[in-house]
Formats: structure tokens, sequence, C-alpha cells
């Protein structure tokens, strides 16, 4: 018996062809849809700036400092024998509500390369030309002294704590957070800004451009300037790279669900840069749940879960 050499007809490829496409068609349909749905997620999550991570080359050193110059106070202190480091958390109020500081010290390294890309943490004070000469007294560095910004009425000064690190000093009347920016430079402000608010779900609170000095500034926040801390971007004109050293960590950020904002992250990573360091999960020994992602510049960012971090601090 011969077997049947019959090819499918044209009609019969046309529809096997147009089938597949409304089935690519729909599942992209399905695709957009449920990406929508998810970059709604940091826009309703429970988000707040915890703290900044950074290296210094003595604890001791530093807490004396923060807390004797800047007027801070040691919120906890730990000690990691078994791994051959110590941190301590330092702030202007409980970490419950407050952004603060987290130091690292790894056991025998005295000095670290703070890099060209990052560019400095702020505080506010009531009186900037009394806290100046408070931390000129503990042995800080002024590199400019207190007085009007150029061409505006807010007063500011900056100083440098003993590892190299640069605090800007911002003079406002009250503020609920005084430990208020972490200053970060950036390639591409656009793309920066993009990817943090799809991201992160933060929003831009202020920007200001500056082209006799060649740079612009975007602040990003969960909140106004004045009411919470915020990332400050600077694109500097036409440099598009800087190097990170090995001093600045990352900036940590609660979250209520690491897994769906792990989503929402690798999504935005395909599509602007970046990457996911740490898939989400608990961390071995303290169980928090947390992931990891760098930004299109290589600055990481780590979300804890908003339930175990409180427990930490219990």
């Amino acid at each position: 018996m011969i077997a049947s050499t019959k090819t499918p007809s044209c009609l019969s490829l046309f529809l096997l062809h147009s089938s597949s496409l409304s089935l690519k068609l729909l599942n992209m349909a399905e695709a957009t849809q449920s990406n929508a749905e998810l970059f709604e997620w940091p826009k309703e999550d429970r988000r707040r700036f915890l703290h900044a991570v950074y290296r210094v080359g003595d604890l001791d050193r530093t807490i004396k400092f923060y807390t004797e110059a800047f007027g801070m106070k040691l919120l906890r202190k730990r000690d990691v024998p078994e791994e051959k480091y110590a941190n301590a958390f330092l702030g202007f109020g409980p970490e419950q509500s407050h952004f603060a500081v987290e130091l690292t010290y790894n056991y025998g390294v005295t000095s670290y390369d703070i890099g060209t890309g990052f560019g400095h943490f702020a505080i506010a004070t009531p009186d900037v030309y009394k806290l100046v000469e408070d931390i000129r007294a503990k042995g800080g560095i002024v590199t400019r002294e207190p007085g009007p910004v150029k061409g505006g009425s807010s007063v500011i000064a900056f100083v440098k704590d003993p590892d190299g690190y640069m605090f800007e000093l911002i003079q406002r009347a009250s503020t609920p957070e005084p430990l208020c920016q972490v200053m970060l430079r950036v390639g591409d402000l656009e793309r920066s800004i993009k990817f943090y608010e799809k991201a992160l779900g933060l929003k831009v609170v202020k920007r200001v451009d500056r082209p006799e000095y060649k740079y612009t500034i975007a602040m990003l926040g969960y909140a106004e300037e004045h009411e919470t801390i915020v990332l400050e971007l600077t694109y500097n004109y036409g440099v598009t790279e800087y190097t990170k050293g090995n001093a600045y960590a990352q900036v940590a950020i609660g979250t209520d669900d690491v897994y769906k904002s792990a989503e929402v992250v690798n999504i935005v990573t395909q599509e602007l840069g970046g990457k996911i360091t740490r898939q989400p999960g608990p961390l071995p020994g303290l169980n928090t749940k947390i992931t990891a992602f760098l930004d299109p510049d290589g600055w990481k960012t780590v979300l804890v879960d908003n339930e175990d971090f409180l427990k930490e601090l219990e």
C-alpha cells in the first residue's frame, strides 16, 4: 500500500500560521497585563529607606566621631568573629521609624577606596554654623564653610568623617528625618530615574539643572524632600562612568513582599539594565527574607522583608 503524498494546502498552512500567531499575541497580551499589574505593586507596597551600608577602617573611632560630632546615637552593635567582621547601626532615632547608617568593619582592613561615583550623605540641622564648629572641634575636616548656596537661600556646609566620607550639612528649622540624603553619581540620569521609579516605586521630588556648573540632580523619595530620606542622583555633563571603589556598599529598603518585588526588578533590569544579584529568600541564620540587585550603573540596593526586619530589632 502506497502512503499518501498529499501536501498541506495553502489554506491549511495559512490557518495553522494564523492560529500560532493568535496564540503568541494572546500570550503577549496576558504578559503585558500581568506586568502592568506587577508595576502597580511598588506604588502600593509599604516601602521605606532602612539604612545605608558602608565600610570603615576603625569602628570605634567612627562611632565616637558620629556620636560626638554629628550627634547620632549608637542603636545597636554586633561582632561576628567567625566571619571576621563587626558592624554598628547609628542614627538620629529608632530604626523602626528612622533611617540609619550601618558601619561595617572587616578585621584587619584599615582603609578603603571610596571611588569617584559615591557622592555624600546629608544631615539636616537647625544650625549649620554650630554643627560645623562642633565637628571641627572633634577633628572633622570642613571642606566647605557654612553659607548660602550660590543663587539660592539654603545654607549648607560640607565635612569629611575620619574615613573620608563626605557629609553635606543642610540647615532646616525642623525635620522628622535628620539623616536625609544619599548622593550617587550616574551616567544617564533619565535612565536612572526611570529605573528607580519602575523598580522601587520612588518618585522625583526635586530636580535641579545647573548648566553653569555642568551638572543636573534629581532627588527621589517616598515623600517630600523635607519629610524623609531621598536618593540624590547626580549627572555630570558628559561623564558616563565612575569607579565604585570598595567602601560604599548599598542602601536597604523595606518591602512587604520580597518575592513580588524581585519579580518587578527582574522585568525592569531586562528593559533598562542592571541585574538581580541575590534571588529572594531568607538569609542563613537570621531567616530575614531579602533580595538584592544592581541598577544600570552598578549601584546596589537590598530589599528587606518589613516584618522580618522588625523581628531583628526585638
